[in-house]
């Protein structure tokens, strides 16, 4: 398994990004932790469910300048578009608590992802914490792709440059792609764990 760890950032920017480790509560080649719950259009989700499928979770925080980075310029539509079309499962989940940033209503969530056209397979709201508390997900974006198989193949970040300039999406490395590209051809994961990059998630004090 190999491991990269992004560079850190200059000082100026701590007070918003918030570099740790991906590893704690979901182990690399082990079932995902099981997720029961209702999109914001009010269907039932169960992870279980999709299995079979490959499944990517994303944790999203609509004022994190770092969701911004790849939602203004539309990359993150783009690889949910590329996802869909290769039947993959794609679920972006609040988990902002009520009271702090990124909180937002089911009707608010459908603004904003009518807004910026997105295109998930579902979007979950979690503002008790319970599903990003289950997957240690300490980040906005922090990036989760699941085989088909049930088994957790990579956690960390979307790519390899910790920057909010959108600029630098264009050449950085996307390991999401690479895991989902490895996955579709039936190869094993190179990258599995990275250290996620963004905002803390803002989960209830």
């Amino acid at each position: 398994m190999i491991i990269r760890t992004l560079p850190y950032i200059c000082l100026a920017m701590l007070a918003i990004i918030v570099v740790m480790p991906a590893r704690a509560a979901v182990e690399i080649g082990k079932p995902a932790p099981a997720i029961t719950a209702t999109d914001i259009n009010g269907n039932a989700f169960d992870l279980s469910a999709h299995k079979g499928k490959i499944v990517v979770l994303e944790w999203f925080n609509k004022g994190c300048p770092y969701v911004q980075k790849h939602y203004d310029g539309g990359n993150m539509q783009k690889l949910q578009t590329q996802a869909k079309a290769d039947g993959i499962e794609w679920v972006t989940i609040i988990s902002s608590a009520e009271g702090q940033q990124g909180y937002v209503t089911a009707d608010e969530a459908k603004t904003d992802f009518g807004t910026y056209k997105s295109e998930q397979s579902a979007i979950l709201l979690d503002p008790q914490g319970t599903i990003g508390k289950a997957y240690d997900a300490k980040t906005t974006p922090h990036m989760f792709v699941i085989d088909a198989q049930g088994n957790l193949a990579y956690a960390g970040a979307i790519d390899s440059n910790s920057s909010a300039n959108p600029a630098t999406i264009a050449d950085a490395e996307n390991y999401v792609t690479e895991a989902l590209n490895a996955l579709k051809a039936g190869e094993a994961v190179k990258t599995t764990t990275t250290t996620p990059y963004g905002c803390g998630v803002k989960y209830a004090h």
